[in-house]
């Protein structure tokens, strides 16, 4: 079944750049929410953003892979403790965080790690090119592998806090405990590996009474997992809400005191059906083929790098081939629209990763490639873009 990812109607004109839904940076998005808690403790060189926020001396930050904003709203009765934390509901004050452009899991998690737009940090996509090697960057796997502080040399929130005498930890599977992702967005502090959701908890629940003032990270990937497979509202997906849920509620009844914790997400998802309507095959369109040397990003979130001198056409190409579905835009218009952050936040050295045209889906349809990226190319729920159901996640607080 088709899943609308929002409630504009069709243009007949291509979408112009600044009609997209941008991400508010500075005041509401991901980036934003370290830096805010880190401030209330005190931390030097950070900022409340979020100012509705109330400072604690111990703050934990729940990470759910996957879980937007919308899809937690459709699903009360399987995730009824979140639920109970929404603002609809009594006494719930939860509201809504953006994720940044594009909503995936490379680049949020990067803007959390270090409280910095996209265009800062320097993640700002799932594949990259690397300007310095010409390739095309998996900055989710770190394949090929590049120097991690040279990709993204800026301090963590984790180790502004632990150069402030903040405990700082992170529990999540052990899986990522050396991982180049970590290290670039995630380190400071300890770092504790567990299995199970549940040991997760129980071990963050623990480090945040470590000290006097504390800032814990955990993590939960199998809900993501679940909606790429099999979509987010199969059974399967639910089944995992249902588990998060418990997870959540089981972490918020061991707080210890002063604790505040946050749960929120690294982007939300939609489905896209499998036909040549929804699915745009990119190894098998001519048209949009033309001038381009390297396609990256993902399906909802495209960066394109045009062969030297065909920026130009294939910008127009791309445009009258997608725009009453894409927000088209050149490599300086998505900048300057403020798509990976505010104005002035682009590094020189993130300029050249950005692709000459970077497409960004409206609709719910994919730029797939079949034989580049055939495991890709074959999921069903999928994300990425500027659509409120990829856009939104929540921030729910709970405090002790």
């Amino acid at each position: 079944m088709a899943q609308s990812t929002t409630a504009w109607e069709d243009h007949p004109e291509p979408l112009a750049v600044d009609s997209a839904p941008r991400p508010e940076y500075g005041s509401g998005s991901l980036a934003d929410l370290l830096p805010t808690l880190a401030a209330g403790m005190g931390v030097p060189g950070t900022t409340p953003a979020i100012t509705e926020l109330t400072p604690a001396d111990r703050n934990c930050v729940f990470l759910i892979d996957g879980l937007g904003w919308e899809q937690l709203r459709a699903h009360p009765d399987e995730a009824p403790f979140m639920t109970s934390l929404l603002p609809r509901s009594r006494g719930g004050t939860g509201r809504p965080l953006t994720t940044g452009y594009p909503a995936t899991t490379a680049t949020s998690l990067a803007s959390v790690g270090t409280g910095l737009p996209p265009a800062a940090h320097g993640l700002p996509g799932y594949t990259v090119r690397n300007p310095a090697t010409g390739e095309l960057m998996n900055q989710l796997r770190w394949q090929p592998w590049s120097d991690p502080k040279t990709w993204q040399p800026h301090p963590t929130v984790f180790q502004l806090a632990q150069q402030a005498g903040v405990h700082a930890a992170q529990v999540s599977s052990p899986t990522f405990a050396n991982t180049p992702l970590t290290k670039v967005a995630l380190s400071g502090g300890s770092f504790h590996g567990r299995l199970s959701g549940e040991e997760r908890m129980d071990l963050a629940a623990e480090q945040l009474a470590a000290g006097d003032r504390s800032l814990v990270y955990t993590y939960y990937a199998e809900l993501d997992g679940a909606g790429h497979r099999f979509g987010v509202d199969s059974d399967t997906w639910r089944g995992q809400l249902m588990h998060v849920d418990r997870l959540v509620q089981r972490l918020a009844e061991q707080l210890p005191p002063n604790t505040a914790l946050y749960v929120t997400a690294d982007h939300g998802m939609v489905d896209v059906p499998f036909d040549e309507q929804h699915r745009i095959d990119f190894d098998e369109d001519w048209e949009l083929r033309a001038g381009v040397a390297l396609l990256g990003g993902e399906g909802r979130a495209r960066h394109v790098y045009a062969v030297p001198g065909a920026e130009n056409d294939v910008l127009t190409c791309w445009r009258e081939v997608l725009g009453e579905q894409f927000w088209v835009a050149s490599r300086d218009e998505a900048i300057a629209a403020g798509w990976f952050g505010p104005p002035g936040a682009c590094e020189d050295r993130v300029y050249g990763r950005l692709g000459d045209v970077i497409a960004a889906a409206r609709d719910d349809v994919l730029i797939i490639a079949s034989e580049r990226e055939p495991k890709e190319s074959a999921m069903v729920g999928n994300h990425g873009s500027m659509t409120p159901a990829e856009q939104l996640v929540p921030l729910l607080e709970v405090r002790s």
